[in-house]
């Protein structure tokens, strides 16, 4: 299944206007996971972020975190998907409110 999506702003026209291209992604054989953990490291050439699933998100870890999906890139994408996400974030938390991502503060909220 071929998707069309808008990629990053391309220059301006001649008319001041930015032009947008149109990227046509294929993703048929994409993997699909559920991730509650993730941890970036890195290079000075590129980004490692690590996606795996955390049993144990409150107390003391008794088993490690098993590794599902490693993705590597340059800090031109990262940078990229930084905004993508900080877009996306925005736009759900102006729908459905401020997400708080201390799990402590969380489970007060619960607790109340």
């Amino acid at each position: 299944m071929a998707k069309d999506e808008p990629s990053a702003p391309q220059p301006q026209s001649q008319t001041g206007t930015p032009q947008r291209t149109t990227v046509t992604v294929n993703d048929t054989e994409a993997l699909t996971m559920y991730a509650n953990f993730c941890r970036v490291t890195g290079t000075p050439e590129e980004l490692i972020v690590d996606f795996g699933l955390n049993a144990q998100p409150v107390g003391s870890q008794t088993h490690p975190i098993k590794i599902n999906q490693r993705i590597i890139v340059n800090f031109y994408t990262a940078k990229r998907l930084l905004a993508a996400l900080q877009m996306s974030i925005q736009r759900h938390e102006a729908t459905f409110g401020v997400l708080e991502t201390d799990i402590q503060k969380r489970m007060k909220r619960v607790e109340s």
